[in-house]
């Protein structure tokens, strides 16, 4: 079994009904047997915790899954998959995307957003079982792991399949709709309880079953996706498509790119989880921020040649940036002035062309480099200072924050 986590809820979370006992959980230091309830009822085996239990969730190049819980820093072993060709997770669970479908691994531990406090819960942790498709999928996830759906896009077939999340949490791979469309690529976005299927230059909106539900919306070329407190995000050619929902519709906007700009397009967003705004790479023009809150786009000069950023939107509006060269940067979000560095850690992974990640949370960054065999805990607000560094057993070409 694993250890607790933190996590934000998925889009529409303000519409769900509170969970019982829904004031801040008072303060006894070990876990209760009250099972977990939700807006769709009871999920048995999983346990209310006083604090969240973060743990690093990773996948080596055989397939096999490791969790090592960041409390007491022991490390379990998850179980195996196929080997992955990528790898998304929403906080709890992790997708292994290969040729011949996805796996998927429930970490067990979570936290649900209730806004303005928290509740965290621990449940069996286990591979929960596959989705078969052609190619290596593109999958979109909502911020929550107990209700809602999950996107998964077949690109050589141009299967769009949205997973049942509850059935998810019950240990269950249950499909609400799998609709065929063309080939390429594509995405499937949760929203709520519709979903927004980005496929041959349109978006469209469907509900729970894949019933299409009004118009279309224009959507070249679509390439990465996120979900914030205000909506899901859809990166398209000449800007983004923003779904969400209002009242009981969903609604697609157009939030497109600043008139006359040249900068190279966001293929990849990454924020802390929920928070509205969201970063992204202008190629090497610099960084993207999109705020989704007031439907507009900066760009920001880029100190160095930057292979991945991620927005912490936090009060000092911090933004963390992986540099060509290994580095981690911390970045003012506003300018784009550099406010701290650290030494260069994964120089060789970069070099070698493996798979690094750099994710954030209220407090820390977590870094991970399979050619150094290590990952790292960064205090971004401390002078970019490496909290803790850990080397696993088994290398961590692919891995997740869980628990948040």
């Amino acid at each position: 079994m694993l250890p607790p986590t933190r996590r934000l809820a998925p889009l529409g979370a303000l519409l769900l009904v509170a969970l019982a006992g829904c004031a801040a959980p008072s303060a006894p230091s070990a876990a209760t047997s009250t099972p977990l309830v939700d807006a769709h009822g009871q999920i048995d085996g999983a346990a209310e915790l006083a604090e969240p239990a973060l743990g690093l969730t990773s996948i080596d190049a055989d397939g096999r899954v490791s969790h090592l819980d960041l409390l007491d820093e022991s490390t379990a072993d998850l179980g195996t998959v196929r080997a992955p060709a990528a790898v998304h997770s929403d906080g709890r669970y992790l997708f292994s995307a290969d040729a011949d479908g996805v796996s998927i691994v429930d970490s067990g531990v979570w936290t649900w957003d209730h806004v303005d406090h928290f509740h965290y819960y621990r449940a069996p942790a286990r591979v929960v079982g596959e989705v078969a498709g052609e190619g290596v999928a593109t999958v979109a996830t909502s911020n929550s792991s107990t209700t809602g759906g999950t996107g998964v896009f077949f690109p050589d077939s141009g299967e769009a399949v949205l997973l049942d999340t509850e059935a998810l949490s019950k240990g269950e791979v249950a499909e609400k709709f799998r609709v065929t469309t063309e080939p390429g690529a594509g995405l499937v976005v949760p929203a709520g309880s519709f979903a927004a299927i980005a496929a041959a230059g349109q978006v469209s909106l469907h509900a729970a079953d894949g019933t299409a539900l009004g118009a279309t919306t224009p959507c070249a070329d679509p390439a990465g996706t996120i979900t914030t407190r205000v909506g899901a995000v859809i990166g398209c050619r000449d800007g983004a498509v923003l779904v969400s929902v209002d009242g009981e519709q969903p609604v697609a906007e157009v939030i497109a790119y600043p008139p006359g700009t040249t900068a190279p397009r966001a293929t990849a967003f990454h924020n802390r989880e929920g928070r509205p705004s969201v970063a992204a790479l202008a190629g090497d023009a610099g960084v993207w921020i999109l705020d989704t809150r007031e439907r507009a786009w900066t760009l920001l000069a880029a100190p160095e040649p930057l292979v991945q950023v991620t927005a912490v939107d936090d009060k000092n509006a911090n933004l963390l940036a992986l540099t060509a060269g290994g580095r981690v940067l911390v970045l003012n979000g506003d300018t784009g002035a550099v406010r701290a560095a650290s030494d260069p850690l994964v120089s060789g992974s970069l070099a070698a062309g493996q798979p690094v990640t750099l994710v954030a949370d209220q407090q820390r960054a977590y870094l991970n480099g399979p050619a150094e065999n290590r990952m790292w805990e960064i205090d971004f607000a401390d002078g970019a200072r490496i909290a803790r560094e850990f080397t696993p057993e088994r290398t961590p070409l692919f891995f997740a924050e869980t628990g948040r």
